[in-house]
């Protein structure tokens, strides 16, 4: 036993090793991936796509930029470059919170939607190719179930 009286974890199995290696290889490499055929087939990035995506589903198109990073995996700072890149191009405009005047939304223009719509069909394909078509015939809710129970939503 440790100092603190914790008893010592066993390690890994080699199974168990696998998966983790796996696992920290592909969360680095299909973000990576996607971007790649993103930008090559569409001209955008996937922080792009993503942030166009969760402002498309958002009520009124519209989310504070802290939750808006936070959906997209971003820090604010990050999230506030992205979306000043969106506003230079129209796709995104920033608005005052109502009731918060230090808070700031971002807005899903009608031409960001379109742009949305224009790269769905790539990242459809993208997302297909390095990840569905590798696990046919597996249990997709079960995954799907774990993995949230790995990384919980906020």
């Amino acid at each position: 036993m440790t100092a603190d009286k914790t008893p010592p974890l066993p390690p890994l199995d080699p199974d168990e090793e696998a998966l983790i290696r796996e696992l920290g290889r592909v969360m680095s490499v299909l973000p990576r991936a996607v971007d790649a055929d993103m930008i090559r087939e569409r001209q955008i990035p996937i922080s792009e796509y993503t942030t166009l995506m969760h402002l498309s589903e958002a009520p009124d198109r519209l989310m504070r930029m802290s939750e808006l990073a936070a959906a997209c995996n971003l820090s604010v700072s990050g999230m506030t470059r992205v979306v000043t890149r969106l506003e230079g191009t129209g796709l995104v405009r920033r608005v005052r919170c109502d009731g918060d005047a230090r808070g700031w939304n971002a807005v899903l223009t009608d031409a960001g939607l379109a742009r949305l719509e224009q790269a769905w069909p790539a990242h459809l394909a993208s997302v297909r190719r390095h990840v569905l078509d590798h696990l046919e015939g597996a249990d997709l809710a079960r995954l799907t179930a774990a993995l949230r129970s790995i990384a919980p939503s906020a």
